[in-house]
């Protein structure tokens, strides 16, 4: 019988691991590390089990509770994640592309990791990742404070309980806060807004034109305003003329015959950008791709230039040809492994 419980509760615990893992992921922009951090919570949870009591709490609220301090005490003496906006002014597109693998850069998050479908469209929405960029500006408790109660959705007493401070404690963090969101962007409206009704149809158009090297029809697609950032490269770039001539400089560097493969990232779609391999008939995993959308337009490009991501997304480094798990007639498909 002491076994049959205690499979039950692992199952039970289990069943919130997607869960978690955006938390964990939001409180420290690194999948790896959040991982991490959710074992360390499920471990504490089995061991502090007879101490539960659901007249206090769900279930959920008290596993968020010990995932919360756990990352809190990860956190205490560490650097932010940035992404390059975070850290200079925007640069000229000839400029050398130097990696800074110093710095602990945010991380794009898969979200085939969140699990089951039905309890993933609930999570995406506080995963973009101009929020969760901008979640790393704040100081971890106010972090937590933010995302216990603009996420989850928890009372202000429970976000209280959870961090062991007032309830007048928790709503002056959470004042401050919002104060220091609001000054990066409406960041917060990626909470409750729905994702922009043409994302979808204007990612596939980019991808048909990154493909065919069509410079024009890219620079289209892009807003006057439009950011590029590339981490580890510490160099991003403002504007349509930036951005068009920094993409002349890729085609002239790489030359024609990418392979975009589409992908779900941080509740949006994503491309996975596999560039010609000279050494091989094929492509090579080069960059994953994130997109800001509005008004039918791409506002901001996040290009995580670091092949070693595709390891996160289940993606193959190496591609011989046009291999079919790249294949796809459009957006509708996403390779194996990816993501839907």
């Amino acid at each position: 019988m002491a076994d049959a419980t205690a499979q039950d509760r692992d199952g039970r615990y289990e069943a919130y691991r997607g869960d978690l893992l955006a938390h964990c992921y939001r409180m420290l922009g690194s999948v790896d590390e959040a991982e991490d951090l959710v074992q360390e919570t499920l471990l504490r949870a089995w061991r502090a089990a007879d101490r539960y009591d659901p007249q206090l709490s769900s279930l959920r609220t008290w596993l968020h509770r010990i995932a919360t301090n756990a990352c809190l005490t990860a956190l205490a003496g560490r650097a932010r994640r940035p992404l390059p906006s975070g850290l200079n002014p925007a640069g000229d597109p000839s400029a050398p592309l130097i990696p800074r693998l110093d710095i602990p850069w945010l991380q794009p998050f898969p979200d085939v990791r969140l699990g089951d479908p039905a309890d993933a469209v609930q999570q995406r929405a506080g995963l973009r990742l101009a929020l969760v960029a901008a979640l790393q500006l704040l100081p971890a408790r106010q972090r937590a404070a933010l995302v216990l109660r603009e996420v989850l959705q928890l009372s202000a007493v429970e976000v209280a309980q959870a961090l062991g401070s007032s309830v007048a404690s928790v709503n002056s963090s959470l004042q401050r806060a919002r104060a220091t969101l609001r000054a990066t962007g409406p960041v917060l409206d990626e909470l409750r807004e729905p994702a922009d009704p043409d994302e979808r149809a204007v990612v596939e158009r980019y991808l048909a034109a990154f493909e065919a090297a069509d410079l024009a029809g890219l620079t289209r697609l892009l807003s006057d305003d439009v950011v590029l950032e590339m981490p580890p490269v510490a160099l991003w770039l403002a504007g349509r003329t930036h951005y068009h001539r920094f993409m002349e400089r890729v085609f002239a560097m790489r030359g024609a015959g990418w392979h975009l493969a589409p992908v779900r990232a941080n509740g949006t779609t994503a491309l996975a950008a596999y560039a010609p391999d000279p050494d091989a008939d094929g492509v090579r995993a080069h960059s994953l791709q994130l997109f800001s959308v509005r008004g039918g337009l791409i506002r901001r490009c996040v290009t995580f230039a670091d092949p070693t991501m595709f390891d996160l997304f289940g993606l193959p480094a190496t591609v011989a040809g046009h291999a079919p798990e790249l294949a796809r007639p459009g957006l509708r498909s996403t390779p194996a492994g990816a993501g839907g």
